[in-house]
C-alpha cells in the first residue's frame, strides 16, 4: 500500500508541508492518550521543576533557555506546563491533566508505545519515498493545547531551534490525536516559505553564562493573508519542513487538541549544530528511524 503518491510528494516540495488524512487510526490514537493520561496521573513534579512554557521570545528566553530542566530534557520525559496554572505556593490551581502545556523530548525513546508509532512501518516506508537514507529521531513532543488556556504559538521555522548545515535536513512529524480545528487551534502555514532561508536561530550561550539560550537574529514580520489554515480530523498527519513558517492560534474552544509530534533529520552528510540547544547524548544518541 503506498501511503504518499508521487503528485503528494511533489507538493510537499512545493509548499513545505502535507497534510496525509487519517494516516493513523482512532485506536491509534487512543492508545497514545491512554498513555499520556497514565503518565500525567503519575507525574512528580518538583516545586523548582515547574517552568511554564511560553513561545513569546523574551519568556522563551526566562523558561526554556535558563532552566537546566529544560536544556537537559532531550534524553528524559519532562513536563512544561500552561501559564498561571500554579498559585504562589506553586500548587496546581486546575486539574493536573489541564495544567500541562506539553511533555517532552524523549518519547520516543522512553514510551514503548510512542515509540512504536514513532517507527511505524507507515512512518518508516513515508520517510523512504521521501528519500531520507539515514533519518535519525532527535526529538519527541505530546502536545495538549488545553480547552480555553491552550496558548498561541507564534510564527516561527524549527530549523530556528534546530538548525543543521546543511539546512533543509530537520523534518517535523505532526499527527492529530484529535480532531484540530480553527477554534481549538489548529495549524496554519505559509506554502513555499521553506524556500527563503532562516532569519532567526536560537544557541547555546557560553557555559557558565546566563541566560543558557540566546536568539541570532531576529525573526520576519508575516502577513496574516499569507497563512492557510490546515485543519485535520482525528488520525491525520501533517509532514512539516523545517524552514516552512508555520503558527497556531490560542485555543478558544472546550475541547483540546492533543498532538503528538516528532522531528527526524537526514544524518547523512549533514551537521547537528553544536550550538542547538538540544544535543544527543551518551545515554541517548539520536537513534535511526529505520529499524
Amino acid at each position: 500500500m503506498d501511503f504518499i503518491t508521487e503528485e503528494q510528494i511533489q507538493k510537499y516540495r512545493q509548499d513545505g508541508y502535507l497534510v496525509l488524512e487519517r494516516f493513523f487510526s482512532p485506536e491509534e490514537c487512543d492508545a497514545l492518550r491512554e498513555r499520556m493520561a497514565v503518565i500525567v496521573e503519575r507525574m512528580d513534579v518538583p516545586l523548582h521543576c515547574r517552568t511554564e512554557f511560553s513561545t513569546e521570545q523574551e519568556e522563551q528566553l526566562k523558561t526554556q533557555g535558563s532552566a537546566d530542566y529544560f536544556m537537559s530534557s532531550g534524553d528524559k520525559v519532562r513536563f512544561f506546563f500552561e501559564k498561571g496554572v500554579f498559585d504562589s505556593q506553586g500548587d496546581f490551581l486546575v486539574p493536573r491533566e489541564r495544567s500541562v502545556n506539553k511533555i517532552g523530548h524523549a518519547l520516543h525513546a522512553s514510551e514503548p508505545v510512542f515509540k512504536n508509532v514513532t517507527h511505524s512501518p507507515k512512518v518508516q516506508e513515508l520517510s523512504r519515498k521521501l528519500d531520507f537514507k539515514q533519518p535519525v529521531v532527535v526529538q519527541s513532543m505530546y502536545i495538549f493545547k488545553q480547552p480555553g488556556i491552550g496558548g498561541e504559538v507564534t510564527p516561527h521555522q524549527d530549523a530556528t531551534f534546530l538548525y543543521t548545515e546543511p539546512l533543509g535536513r530537520v523534518m517535523g512529524v505532526w499527527i492529530a490525536l484529535e480532531d484540530a480545528t480553527e477554534e481549538n487551534g489548529c495549524l496554519w502555514f505559509i506554502p513555499g516559505s521553506h524556500k527563503t532561508g532562516i532569519t532567526r536561530r536560537m544557541v547555546r550561550t557560553p557555559a557558565g553564562t546566563f541566560p543558557r539560550t540566546q536568539f541570532i537574529g531576529s525573526e520576519r514580520t508575516y502577513a496574516d493573508e499569507k497563512f492557510v489554515m490546515a485543519p485535520v480530523k482525528k488520525g491525520s498527519l501533517i509532514l512539516i519542513h523545517g524552514e516552512v513558517v508555520h503558527r497556531s492560534a490560542m485555543n478558544s474552544s472546550n475541547h483540546s487538541r492533543h498532538v503528538y509530534t516528532f522531528h527526524i533529520m537526514e544524518s547523512e552528510n549533514t551537521r547537528w549544530s553544536a550550538e542547538n540547544w538540544l544535543q544527543p547524548t551518551q545515554e541517548l544518541p539520536f537513534p535511526s528511524l529505520y529499524t
